[in-house]
């Protein structure tokens, strides 16, 4: 069983349509995947609409749920809230931000803006996340993402090290652009142990937290 929160198709930087994306996630042993394509100010009602689409269509026909969401992208820290709050009335699932990682110049306070704001369910690849974020997520309820995404996983241990010490919840996800980023059992358990994680800790990440994430989602549909 694979759940996975943050994938892109080719509506943004992908390399599939998101229903072949959907229909991949499925055959590699998927029950769950979020379609999180980036988004800013100028497309986010274009991107859910036709995300909405596809989902609804593979999660009609196929075993699998499939959730049309955003990953707001750099844009500026003090328009996190505004954008996410778009989001969600234009009906995303699941709503992340692009992290402040290690790897990409994003706006400064991104990471605090994303864990503060309650309409972001996930904050994606944070980089160096700080301690006292890591404990703003906690209270909150936040998702904190490990990922296997090269160059945004070099800071996974950190990640790792301050959300378990804060109690905050994590989660592991692909960022996949194209087919070969996709979850396998044995990747999600390497990128886990290579992040420090605990074995007690792996299965409340893969199977607790991502549970925790889909009745989030289903009690907003109620």
């Amino acid at each position: 069983m694979i759940r996975d929160f943050h994938t892109h198709s080719f509506l943004s930087d992908g390399v599939l349509s998101p229903v072949e994306l959907i229909r991949l996630a499925l055959v590699a042993g998927y029950d769950s995947i979020a379609v999180t394509d980036h988004a800013g100010p100028g497309n986010i009602e274009l991107v859910l609409d036709q995300l909405k689409r596809d989902c609804a269509l593979a999660s009609e026909h196929w075993p699998i749920r499939a959730l049309p969401g955003v990953e707001i992208t750099h844009v500026p820290a003090q328009s996190v809230a505004s954008l996410a709050r778009r989001a969600r009335e234009a009906g995303a699932a699941v709503v992340a931000v692009h992290g402040e990682t290690v790897v990409e110049p994003v706006d400064p306070g991104t990471n605090r803006a994303a864990i503060d704001c309650e309409d972001v369910d996930v904050l994606a690849h944070p980089g160096l996340l700080s301690p006292e974020d890591a404990a703003r997520a906690a209270a909150r309820g936040c998702f904190i993402e490990i990922t296997s995404r090269k160059g945004h996983s070099l800071a996974n241990g950190l990640v790792v090290r301050h959300a378990l010490a804060a109690g905050a919840r994590l989660l592991l996800n692909s960022d996949a652009h194209e087919p070969a980023d996709l979850l396998n059992d044995r990747l999600a358990l390497v990128v886990l142990r290579g992040a420090a994680v605990p074995d007690a800790a792996v299965t409340t990440i893969l199977e607790t937290n991502t549970q925790l994430l889909l009745d989030r989602v289903a009690s907003r549909r109620l």
